[in-house]
């Protein structure tokens, strides 16, 4: 088998990596695969720290049997009757990806998704997730930084990885900023991580809604605790992730007490959004900066707000819930949403390696298997055809 890791195509081009260098070397020495890097300008990993571990380097790829991405790849960059590895963003039947798994099905491309490869149980192999919550958050504080200018932090792009971050998190004295992170996953944990980093104390949801305190202090919610049984029944979650449509928000006791707040759900569109835009409106709503990590673009969306998704050039942007509308951030009576699509491209050489560990250790084995139902589950298209996990998007394809 070859592997080929390719050049990132998606505008902006993102700078992670499947596989960074050291590990591209020990896959080489440990398996019976051969694996190719095509040249990019644009990775956190030069070309030359590729060649310098021994990893071959070319410009056509059209030789290799698999290609592993990060994000989507355009239409005119695909080979066709390869199989392809990235985070396609086709499952909840994204329209601005239509177009892309028609090439893919024109083509007779086997893609297999990141995003649903899964063990047995249904639990996710390989993620960026926790990458996404640890630069969410303190995207958050950087955000709220400038709106109040209590505190001032650096871009995380700007830092050469995580530790430099964590130097500069030491350095910094936060006054009794109140945070929630809704959530319990590798997103909403990397977010706490970071908090408790930066100094912030853990509470309890209940502490959080009936205390007071002189220090940074946050919480993290479940479905317990932001969503209710419409008809009053005892909160049972495998209820709630079979039926989110008999569920109603009970996140505003939050919302009046929080001055950030960092979203970390995955996110079922018949479950309630957290807050209604007229819900935002009212005196009584405090938070002043949300910070949507989950970032599924409104009205189908757990944020009202999150109007579109910012950008790592241009990560804020401010939203007028009178007008229902996208405005200049830091202003009052203005919320400031931050909601990157990307993140852990702010934190790439962090985010690309432990990627990689995991796709050595989870996702490798099952590849040179003859057959691997891990592989199988995660496979949207083959052969021209959508496989049968997938007949769901049959009528999204058509554009029916």
């Amino acid at each position: 088998m070859k592997l080929g890791i390719i050049l990132e195509g998606k505008i902006p081009p993102d700078s992670r990596v499947p596989l960074v260098p050291d590990q591209c070397a020990a896959i080489l020495k440990k398996y019976p695969v051969e694996l190719v890097v095509q040249r990019s300008p644009h990775r956190c990993y030069k070309d030359e720290e590729f060649v310098q571990a021994g990893v071959a380097m070319a410009d056509d790829l059209s030789d290799c049997d698999v290609l592993m991405g990060v994000k989507e790849v355009p239409v005119n960059m695909m080979i066709p009757g390869k199989t392809y590895f990235f985070f396609s963003h086709t499952i909840k039947k994204q329209p601005y990806n239509r177009r892309m798994l028609q090439a893919i099905l024109e083509k007779q491309i086997r893609l297999v998704d990141y995003e649903i490869l899964t063990d047995e149980r249904g639990f996710r192999l390989i993620a960026f997730g926790r990458f996404a919550g640890m630069v969410g958050a303190h995207n958050a504080l950087y955000t709220y930084g400038r709106r109040t200018g209590v505190i001032s932090l650096p871009r995380m792009k700007d830092c050469h990885d995580y530790a430099a971050a964590k130097r500069i998190y030491h350095q910094t004295h936060f006054p009794p900023i109140k945070v929630v992170v809704t959530g319990g996953g590798r997103v909403a944990n990397g977010a706490c991580e970071v908090l408790k980093d930066m100094g912030f104390h853990r509470i309890t949801p209940a502490e959080f809604l009936f205390s007071h305190f002189d220090h940074p202090v946050f919480t993290q919610l479940n479905p317990e605790q932001y969503a209710a049984h419409k008809e009053g029944k005892l909160f049972s979650p495998q209820d709630f992730y079979d039926n989110p449509a008999d569920f109603q928000s009970a996140f505003s006791p939050y919302a009046q007490v929080a001055d950030i707040f960092i979203n970390g759900i995955f996110y079922d569109q018949r479950a309630p959004a957290f807050f209604t835009v007229e819900e935002m409106r009212k005196p009584e709503f405090n938070i002043q900066v949300i910070a949507d990590v989950t970032c599924d673009i409104a009205p189908k969306a757990s944020v009202p707000s999150t109007l579109r998704a910012s950008t790592i050039a241009d990560p804020i942007y401010g939203y007028d819930p009178v007008s229902r509308s996208e405005t200049q951030p830091f202003q009052d009576g203005i919320i400031d949403v931050m909601a990157i699509d990307n993140l852990p491209n702010e934190m790439p050489r962090d985010a690309s390696r432990a990627f990689g560990e995991q796709f050595i250790k989870h996702i490798l084995p099952e590849l040179l298997k003859q057959g691997s139902p891990v592989i199988e589950r995660a496979t949207i298209a083959e052969k021209g055809h959508l496989t049968a996990h997938f007949m769901y998007l049959r009528d999204f394809v058509e554009g029916t």
